[in-house]
């Protein structure tokens, strides 16, 4: 055999790490231990797979190929130990779902309130995660279903688009921009802004967006969610970037100014990703259409939020 288990993890420490002698300690392996492991690999390759220099050492060409195909393959081990664990307690199936801030925060609550309530011999992890990360979850097999939105393009994957959103600028009642019927993201930049944390899908799309305009964006405090941003602009602390699905639910128990964006990112697809619907089990495939139909009420509900249509 090429490699086992322990070379895996040693390599991807090592790769992580920057240093043999580090990943060596991680997995409490004595330094010539450690090297010898990964001379052994590059010996069985018949290729370098690390370039060994005073600061610590570097992958080769051949080294990151390995590292990719060590990583899924890990992922896939922890999955087959997670997956068969579940039947020692009762479990009889296992979902994993990727899926973007708002999808974790507004709606999967709920969604996986019913689903949970239907199957409950079914255990679900759901993880925040960013939209490449959602995509290439799904590609490599760490995620069963990712949940996204915006423009998503993942080659060889199903992508269902099941609802639109749009994106509003919130404000307090008293805030200048309160009374604005619409406004660009630009022209907000002239304002301390209430941002999400550096994880969320949100934040990093428009961090993204906020370098198209050339203008620096003034974070005066970022929050880990919906409600905290809104509680914050309703202070006056500054205005914020929200769905409108969150923004409805928020405005009925805030007092606070809904003001709709006018630049055309502003609505925003929202997509199911998998990699074959047919091929998923069929408590699977119940998940995605409750996730579907859920969101069908509940864009209809918000859709009139503060006259924002």
């Amino acid at each position: 055999m090429l490699f086992d288990l322990t070379d895996l993890r040693l390599f991807i420490f090592v790769a992580e790490l920057k240093s043999l002698t580090k990943a060596a300690e991680r997995m409490h392996l004595s330094l010539a231990a450690a090297s010898n492991r990964v001379k052994e690999l590059e010996s069985r390759f018949g290729m370098r797979l690390l370039y060994r220099e005073s600061k610590g050492v570097l992958l080769s060409p051949a080294g990151e190929t390995l590292l990719s195909h060590a990583q899924q393959f890990m992922q896939q081990v922890e999955r087959l130990r997670s997956d068969m664990q579940q039947y020692n307690n009762g479990i009889r199936g296992h979902i994993r779902i990727f899926a973007n801030t708002t999808a974790v925060t507004e709606f999967m609550p709920q969604v996986l309130g019913a689903f949970l309530k239907a199957h409950p011999h079914v255990n679900v992890a759901l993880e925040e995660r960013l939209n490449h990360d959602i995509v290439r979850g799904v590609q490599d097999g760490t995620a069963d279903i990712g949940v996204a939105a915006g423009p998503v393009q993942g080659q060889g994957l199903e992508i269902i688009n099941f609802s639109t959103d749009r994106l509003l600028l919130a404000t307090a009642l008293d805030h200048p921009l309160a009374k604005a019927g619409s406004i660009s993201f630009a022209e907000t930049l002239a304002y301390p802004h209430i941002g999400l944390h550096e994880g969320s899908t949100l934040q990093h799309f428009l961090n993204k967006m906020v370098l198209d305009t050339g203008v620096r964006l003034e974070l005066r405090i970022q929050v880990r969610g919906f409600d905290a941003m809104c509680r914050m602009v309703e202070a006056n602390v500054g205005i914020g970037i929200l769905p409108q699905s969150a923004a409805a639910r928020h405005s009925k128990s805030m007092k606070l100014a809904l003001v709709e964006l006018t630049d055309p990112w502003a609505v925003r697809e929202r997509s199911v990703v998998v990699q074959n619907l047919d091929s998923l089990p069929g408590y699977a495939r119940e998940l995605v259409e409750l996730i579907r139909s859920e969101q069908v009420r509940e864009h209809g509900a918000s859709a009139g939020v503060a006259g924002v249509q």
